[in-house]
């Protein structure tokens, strides 16, 4: 207990004493014997109040022992069944489970990944894709302020992510990588990359790049061929040796049928080859007879024209022009008409927009001249302030007009607006509202408007390209905004009407993809409606096999994972129940493993792991040398650990008892003795 709360008792009882002896001594006129009791009474009444009060406390220590975690990851991936190490990782597992020693000495805690972490044993070796670097991170995060070495049971053979050799310089933990797979090199010849554009144009040619390997001593040569059915449209030799191990083909092949053209790259592979899957892969291009094409109109020049340009070319099936407002464009040759912070320079474009009815979407900012604008358009108006204001985006889950999922739009950068009341006229859909500070306010930061069959979006701030900046600080990559931005331009460029029920999927898959389908769906008045009942129905064109899913709500949109349907043509029927709306559409899914295309384990990275984090790799076959040095690493061991609690000197309610229970007394007492 503390000095200053002894101190606060002893006057505590001083302050009782006094209130007690003066009640009932220096003011009672008749001193009996019988008063002193009655002061006694009203000294531990209020004695006990007083400590109720400062309620006292003193501090009791813990201790404790606390075990270092032995992590134990394993790779659940199909690489490990394919290159036949999925039994003796279970055997290897397992001895681990039932060392004595080895669990007395550590916590140990298991985990399986593949392009995900989890914190349980999954032994199902199914998994398509494998990213090493993404799980190491997030055990790191884990286990930062604690000690826990790691077992990585992998064969290394990392599909996607990081490169884990080097995102492990900064991994605090030690890594014990145990190598699962064969190291003996082999003969081989296979197809490393295949590099294709997903979409050409109709009577175009598209280009493709083929990066073939060999490992092995001998001169060879072998066949590469192009295929599409059964008729072979590209074929030419290649040559390899010990010192030409690789070759680089580019090619180009022509697009004459719109829709999804799918080949097969052949690599001839050699008589004795261990390994023949890597020396096919299937692609697929989906050929398409237009392009949208958009005009960007700026009379200035700012970051923003840079992002929108970047986001919209990001997909090949579009194109962007940027003009200024004095040149002569032919509207008919854009889908798309972009106006960035409009001034009066753009009134004959404003002319022109409205006499051709063509769909545009119009930034506003600081330079914008909303004199002009309030005067040239009808639809909204804002206050004349000359002054600016920061506005945070906060997105609207209830957004109807196309399908938006929020991509952390309130972390993203305040965009510079306008200062001042804005109205808008016409009827509109906010997708994204203000936030001025920590004030969330209903008015529209982006905003769709559709009227007599043609659709605007307005942006009311400027400063987009810190969005498209932030995205990649938040993701390592661009994928969000440009997605964002282009179903934006694609709801834009496009005079559909609405409907009530829109299905979202890809015109093909590769096999080691996740595929979702999604929907929207949407009540009369065209609000998203979450009370909907949406299966899928899905048919394999080749074998007539059918088979009916619910579809999940999940934000909003409906969505279904079909990743474990195998390689072929499917058609589906989107349906609502108790309504007679569906929606049909189609897809490819192409055959390829990428786990299938190692033929041993990445021996050199694993090693590289080890060095990077102080650790040690060792074999499958090696258990009993890994287990003793887990044993006698002095780096490991248990620590002592104390933990300081505040207790309360009394229990409150115990305290409150008693000082009702001895008021309750004098009270009574009083009242028999007539002095009350």
């Amino acid at each position: 207990m503390q000095t200053e709360t002894i101190l606060l008792i002893i006057a505590a009882g001083i302050i009782a004493l006094i209130i007690a002896l003066y009640q009932y001594l220096y003011r009672a006129k008749n001193r009996k014997k019988k008063l002193l009791f009655f002061a006694f009474l009203r000294f531990l009444s209020v004695f006990s109040l007083l400590v109720l009060l400062i309620n006292p406390t003193f501090k009791q220590n813990i201790y404790f022992e606390e075990k270092p975690a032995l992590v134990v990851a394993v790779d659940n991936s199909s690489s490990i069944k394919y290159l036949k190490k999925d039994k003796e990782i279970k055997q290897f597992v397992n001895e681990i489970s039932l060392h004595k020693e080895l669990n007395n000495r550590f916590n140990v805690v298991y985990y399986s990944f593949s392009d995900k972490l989890k914190d349980s044993l999954h032994f199902s070796f199914d998994q398509k894709q494998t990213n090493i670097s993404k799980a190491l991170d997030e055990l790191n995060q884990v286990y930062k302020n604690t000690i826990a070495p790691t077992l990585l049971l992998t064969d290394g053979n990392q599909t996607y992510g990081t490169d884990y050799q080097f995102s492990t310089k900064g991994y605090k933990q030690v890594v014990y990588p145990v190598i699962s797979g064969d190291t003996i090199a082999v003969e081989d010849t296979r197809i490393q990359q295949l590099n294709v554009n997903r979409y050409a144009y109709l009577k175009n040619k598209f280009p493709i790049e083929t990066i073939l390997t060999y490992s092995g001593n001998q001169d060879i040569t072998r066949l590469f061929q192009i295929k599409s059915g059964n008729s072979t449209i590209f074929s030419q030799p290649i040559s390899f040796s010990k010192e030409n191990n690789s070759n680089v083909v580019n090619f180009t092949l022509p697009a004459n049928r719109v829709g999804v053209n799918q080949y097969v790259a052949i690599l001839s592979p050699l008589d004795n080859e261990k390994n023949t899957i890597n020396n096919s892969k299937t692609f697929a291009v989906e050929v398409i007879d237009q392009k949208t094409n958009v005009l960007l109109i700026s009379d200035m020049v700012h970051p923003d024209l840079g992002a929108i340009k970047k986001s919209i070319e990001s997909n090949e099936r579009r194109s962007i022009t940027i003009s200024k407002p004095s040149e002569n464009k032919d509207f008919n040759d854009y889908q798309l008409i972009i106006l960035y912070q409009p001034n009066t320079r753009y009134k004959k474009v404003y002319e022109k927009l409205n006499l051709e009815k063509k769909n545009y979407l119009t930034i506003i900012g600081s330079k914008t001249d909303w004199v002009f604008l309030n005067t040239i358009q009808n639809k909204y108006t804002q206050e004349i302030t000359r002054q600016t204001e920061y506005y945070v985006p906060r997105f609207n889950n209830n957004y109807a007009a196309f399908l938006q999922d929020d991509i952390g739009f309130t972390s993203y950068p305040p965009l510079i607006g306008n200062f001042g009341e804005l109205k808008i006229h016409a009827n509109h859909d906010p997708l994204l509202y203000r936030t001025i500070g920590t004030i969330h306010t209903e008015d529209a930061l982006l905003a769709t408007i559709e009227q007599n069959g043609i659709r605007e979006a307005v942006l009311f701030g400027e400063g987009i390209w810190r969005w498209r900046a932030q995205n990649y600080i938040n993701t390592q990559t661009f994928k969000d905004f440009d997605e964002f931005f282009g179903k934006l331009v694609q709801y834009l460029a496009s005079n559909k009407r609405k409907s009530r029920l829109n299905t979202i999927s890809e015109s093909f898959y590769y096999g080691n993809a996740s595929i979702v389908i999604k929907a929207e769906y949407f009540t009369k008045n065209y609000e998203f409606d979450k009370r909907g009942s949406l299966k899928i129905i899905i048919k394999n064109k080749e074998t007539k096999a059918t088979q009916t899913i619910p579809m999940l709500l999940k934000n909003n949109s409906y969505e279904v994972d079909i990743s474990n349907l195998g390689a072929g043509d499917y058609e589906y029927t989107v349906a609502v129940s108790g309504e007679h709306i569906t929606r049909s559409g189609s897809f490819a899914i192409l055959e390829y493993d990428v786990e299938q295309q190692f033929l041993n384990a990445d021996v050199t990275k694993l090693q590289q792991v080890a060095t990077n984090t102080s650790g040690k790799s060792y074999f499958l076959n090696q258990k009993e040398a890994l287990i003793k040095e887990l044993i006698e690493n002095q780096r490991y061991q248990t620590i002592q650990k104390s933990k300081e609690n505040v207790v309360s000197l009394i229990d409150w309610k115990y305290l409150l008892l008693i000082v009702l229970l001895l008021l309750t007394i004098e009270w009574f007492a009083r009242k028999y003795n007539g002095l009350i």
